[in-house]
């Protein structure tokens, strides 16, 4: 706990102060940002005991501000389990807006789509997930900050979800919807690995999110997740893997993606 405090005590020194809603962007999806009226912006390597970012097109920027009326924490670059880091380490940031009064958390993310009827370019929301990266719940419990074996029944809170599906309706978004898997990477999957992933009832693959989504749950943070789909993972018919052109579809998805979370942070 005093890790926490110690970054909490930092960030309430440099303004931070009563932030509502607590959004992490994913790859390449940092559009959001622009809409914000920025008062703080503070490098990842400046707080006390947070990770810092190893992408090059994760930026690690915390930014504090105002956005649709609510004072948010935007993590603009997040952390992965590839570059090195333990879920703990990843998951830290998350400990920290909690502790520093955020009352929701919207999460975002690329991913590939496994389920042939999901296309690039388009959204979906995360109505459950399957975790195949390492708990960050593993080790000694922080009782002051949630039980030992929370429950998971309902990762994604519906509420939140029910407003999100409301709003993409209201703009004309295409939003599936679907279940995430976590796994580790660096490296894209094989044909096998994805057989095996639609299989076991995943929708969409990333190497984010869940661990972020169990420690919130573990807290009692409801959260959200919304995930961009930047390429196709057919099995039978896979491409070779492109970065610039997932990065392509990231920026064109991106645009719904920012519409939701702007008019969604002004409802909650």
């Amino acid at each position: 706990m005093q890790y926490f405090q110690e970054a909490v005590n930092f960030l309430k020194e440099k303004g931070v102060d009563k932030p509502e809603i607590g959004i992490i962007l994913g790859t390449g999806l940092g559009k959001l940002t622009d809409l914000i009226e920025t008062e703080l912006e503070i490098d990842y390597e400046e707080i006390p005991h947070f990770p810092v970012t190893t992408v090059d097109f994760h930026h690690g920027i915390l930014i504090y501000g105002t956005l649709s009326g609510k004072k948010v924490l935007v993590m603009k670059g997040r952390f992965h389990v590839y570059e090195g880091y333990s879920t703990q380490q990843i998951t830290f940031p998350i400990r920290v807006m909690k502790l520093l009064g955020v009352r929701a958390l919207l999460v975002s993310n690329a991913c590939g789509a496994m389920n042939t009827a999901f296309k690039s370019g388009s959204l979906m929301l995360l109505t459950d997930h399957i975790n195949l990266l390492p708990n960050p719940l593993i080790g000694p419990n922080y009782d002051e900050l949630g039980p030992r074996f929370p429950d998971m029944s309902q990762p994604y809170f519906r509420d939140i979800n029910d407003r999100i599906i409301r709003i993409a309706e209201k703009h004309g978004i295409v939003l599936h919807q679907g279940v995430y898997v976590a796994v580790s990477g660096p490296n894209l999957e094989t044909r096998a690995e994805y057989r095996f992933l639609q299989r076991i009832g995943a929708d969409v693959v990333g190497m984010s999110t869940t661990p972020e989504v169990i420690v919130a749950n573990h807290m009692g943070l409801p959260v959200s997740a919304i995930s961009v789909i930047t390429d196709e993972c057919d099995p039978d018919n896979l491409e070779l893997a492109d970065i610039a052109k997932i990065l392509y579809y990231a920026a064109q998805a991106e645009k719904g993606l920012v519409k939701i979370f702007s008019d969604l942070v002004a409802e909650l």
